[in-house]
């Protein structure tokens, strides 16, 4: 199993655990990124590889009977302020990926990581990368007969994540600052899914053909309000934070769903049992306290 990354967010949205469980179920897990993994183990491969450069990629996937490309630019913010390189990452270096995995001969399956945003009528360039992907990836198994299985990932959460990552920020303000803040009315709403529960359902789709050519949907069934989410972390601290309102459109985030009516449909995937939001909030709360709050 080859698994394209971008600078290290693998191991911030999808803890060790999930690679182990790779190898556990008797694959052997080789990560490629332009930067060398933090969460690698020593049992597994790691090559140098940049999504632009299709020659690194054909290297990288020489061998390779599944790929899961969860490289490019995965922060919403960020993408719609670069649109052009949220281009050239999500959509350029993804479709070199997938001419790498046809030029294989290989590979058996191409998982992509996409986002709820790729069949949303929000999320700017961002969303426009994502649902680009998508079809560039249904067109390499119409034309060439690569098989595929579109991963579409919603608000995830663990605590492995880092400062792109939203209920991450959210912590971090708690404990560190004493503070949190809300933009705009904190009416949108969200459905939580840990990383954990992520990781196994992504590693369970590669085992099971009824997920061939499908688009899965990975969110969680816990429905909160942006507001509900807040007062459920200051209650966790003893209700003594500073709740800061700052007026905010989130121009390009949707409100209550991401879903917009198309002639495509996917399916939902939901982890069985799975971590409970409040006990997995509590878990991020002590990995950043334990990394950030005792180095004051």
């Amino acid at each position: 199993v080859l698994i394209l990354n971008y600078k290290g967010i693998l191991c911030e949205l999808y803890p060790y655990f999930s690679l182990k469980l790779l190898e556990k179920r008797g694959f052997k897990v080789i990560i490629s990124d332009i930067k060398k993994s933090d969460c690698k183990s020593e049992t597994q491969s790691f090559i140098d590889v940049d999504i632009n450069n299709i020659e690194s990629i054909i290297r990288a996937i020489d061998g390779a009977d599944y790929v899961y490309n969860f490289a490019g630019m995965a922060d919403l913010e960020e993408a719609n302020l670069k649109p052009v390189q949220a281009m050239q990452l999500n959509v350029l270096g993804n479709l070199n990926v997938l001419e790498a995995c046809r030029l294989s001969g290989r590979v058996k399956r191409f998982v992509y990581a996409s986002s709820a945003y790729a069949i949303s009528t929000e999320g700017s360039f961002y969303g426009i990368s994502k649902h680009a992907s998508e079809k560039l990836v249904e067109e390499y198994f119409q034309r060439f007969g690569l098989k595929y299985t579109i991963i579409r990932y919603g608000s995830l959460y663990g605590e492995r994540a880092g400062r792109d990552n939203y209920i991450f920020n959210l912590l971090y303000d708690a404990i560190v600052k004493n503070e949190i803040t809300c933009k705009g009315s904190g009416e949108d709403i969200r459905e939580y899914i840990h990383a954990n529960d992520a990781a196994k359902l992504s590693v369970d789709i590669i085992e099971d053909k009824k997920y061939e050519n499908e688009c899965i949907i990975l969110t969680g069934i816990e429905k909160l309000k942006r507001m509900e989410l807040i007062q459920m972390i200051n209650e966790m601290m003893q209700n003594k934070l500073e709740v800061k309102n700052v007026p905010h459109d989130n121009q390009g985030h949707y409100k209550i769903t991401p879903y917009a009516f198309k002639p495509s449909n996917s399916k939902k995937l939901v982890a069985n049992p799975y971590i409970d939001l409040g006990q997995g909030l509590l878990k991020c709360m002590e990995e950043i306290h334990t990394k950030y709050k005792e180095m004051e």
